[in-house]
């Protein structure tokens, strides 16, 4: 009895141990850890500082959002338009609810916008960031800064993965149409020499189409928020085999991951923020997690 109580202890603590190996990733690679919007947890969102920090706790990759302004700059920000949450006017004064898209970003040059801080004040969302003082950058002032943070700090180079904030209804309203968007994305992304580096993301399909067709060398992602289309319905509507399948966290599990494998799809998820959930994805193999609070990696 006491040989078979025995062997059967060392099973069972075989099959856990088992149990906890965590399932491979696509192609044997690293998880891709990424920066939401930079660091949003903890500094102001898609702002320089906010990137900055997240260098600072080792992400891979940093993500962020892309929109246009007036003067055809691409800017990085969430909104179409400044948003009251975080938004101070140039007098000082807080931009309200009920007026933010009165501020539409596409109908304002670049020197207007930068006029506007979008730091000091305290996101409710994120008790713990950090207000300073920061203004919406341009896409390629992002680039440089972290380009030179590579190059003289002997960093390893970081990957960038831009979301083309866009929906048909905005089309010409809050933004241009996705062939231009992609095109003046394209032009920064092309000049400053970082194609292999760049990932394109979006929920807006058409976007994802117009930048297969014309620059099939750059990474793209599908980004998805619900399940009413099946996995295999979503790739059909898109038409081709993206490099990245990225669901909202809510969506993942172990079939959904071994479905985008199959198909070589690297599978990375938002936005994760615990630890719990994100050493969780990290068994379960997905390829990359977003995250507001990129010290949790």
């Amino acid at each position: 009895m006491r040989k078979l109580a025995f062997f059967a202890c060392i099973l069972f603590a075989s099959c856990s141990k088992y149990a906890e190996q965590p399932m491979p990733r696509l192609n044997g690679m690293e998880l891709d850890k990424e920066g939401h919007r930079g660091c949003r947890g903890l500094m102001p969102e898609n702002t320089i500082p906010g990137f900055l920090k997240a260098v600072e706790f080792g992400v891979s990759t940093l993500e962020m959002d892309a929109v246009v302004s007036r003067d055809n700059q691409v800017i990085l920000s969430h909104d179409q338009w400044f948003n009251a949450d975080i938004t101070t006017k140039p007098n000082g004064k807080y931009i309200l609810p009920s007026e933010e898209k009165n501020y539409n970003l596409y109908k304002m040059d670049y020197a207007d916008i930068k006029t506007y801080d979008v730091g000091l004040k305290h996101n409710p969302g994120f008790p713990y960031q950090q207000n300073i003082a920061a203004c919406i950058p341009k896409l390629a002032d992002v680039i440089d800064t972290i380009e030179y943070i590579t190059a003289h700090a002997n960093k390893k180079p970081f990957y960038y993965n831009i979301e083309t904030k866009c929906q048909p209804s905005y089309d010409n309203i809050y933004k241009p149409p996705p062939d231009k968007f992609i095109e003046l994305i394209m032009k920064i992304v092309m000049g400053k020499g970082i194609a292999n580096r760049v990932i394109i993301q979006s929920f807006d399909m058409r976007t994802l189409k117009y930048l297969h067709q014309h620059y099939p060398e750059i990474k793209t992602a599908l980004l998805v928020g619900d399940n009413a289309l099946s996995f295999a319905e979503q790739l059909d509507k898109l038409g081709f085999v993206p490099t990245i399948y990225s669901p909202s966290y809510e969506l993942v599990n172990s079939q959904l991951v071994k479905q985008c494998h199959d198909k070589n799809i690297r599978l990375i998820t938002w936005t994760v923020n615990d630890k719990t959930t994100i050493s969780r994805f990290d068994r379960m193999g997905v390829d990359g997690i977003i995250t507001d609070y990129p010290d949790m990696f």
